[in-house]
């Protein structure tokens, strides 16, 4: 599930500003960011964006709830 509102226009920016906007836009939301090629835990957590981010730190994925 993606975040909402947002969608592609994510690609490109850097990851910290994401994660502020994402945790800004909705409180209820904890953004974390996670490097490329990084694994995640598998549970799924409505309270949680997954922020995808390169090794300069720019967004590479629409970050998705999980």
């Amino acid at each position: 599930m993606h975040v909402r509102g947002h969608g592609l226009s994510w690609f490109g920016v850097e990851g910290r500003v994401a994660e502020a906007t994402i945790e800004r836009e909705n409180p209820s939301v904890n953004a974390k960011i996670v490097a490329e090629g990084s694994s995640v835990t598998f549970d799924f957590r409505c309270d949680r964006v997954w922020v995808w981010i390169n090794i300069h730190g720019i967004v590479k994925q629409v970050p998705h709830i999980g």
